[in-house]
């Protein structure tokens, strides 16, 4: 399964720009997110198991261009990838979730290091 990193992310031309897909629960997106994502709330059914949850809304995500799934730490968004990618999406997560991303836009030495090791692994 296929993961960007927040600066590649973050660097995309214009017009190349992914579906920027959060599935993270409605309050924390309110309270910070990816400018120009799109809020879809199947966080918690996704970490129990309930891949439905998110089946059911697909047709909130278009399927005419790249989706990049974030949650709080990337893990539970592997999750919607993986269906995204069965459902026949091209689809990647956002590597080290909304905490990577916050990493990235501070310039944390916690963000280099771990940018760092997904260079080398």
């Amino acid at each position: 399964m296929s993961k960007i990193r927040p600066d590649n992310l973050d660097t995309r031309p214009e017009g190349e720009q992914p579906f920027v897909l959060d599935i993270r629960p409605r309050e924390d997106y309110r309270a910070q997110h990816i400018d120009g994502s799109h809020n879809l709330p199947v966080y918690d059914d996704l970490r129990s198991g309930d891949e439905d949850a998110l089946r059911q809304r697909l047709d909130e995500v278009p399927r005419d261009r790249e989706i990049v799934t974030v949650c709080k730490m990337g893990v539970v968004a592997k999750r919607a990838t993986s269906v995204l990618v069965d459902e026949g999406y091209e689809a990647t997560t956002l590597a080290g979730g909304m905490s990577g991303w916050r990493g990235y836009q501070r310039g944390t030495l916690g963000y280099k290091v771990r940018s760092l090791l997904w260079r080398l692994y």
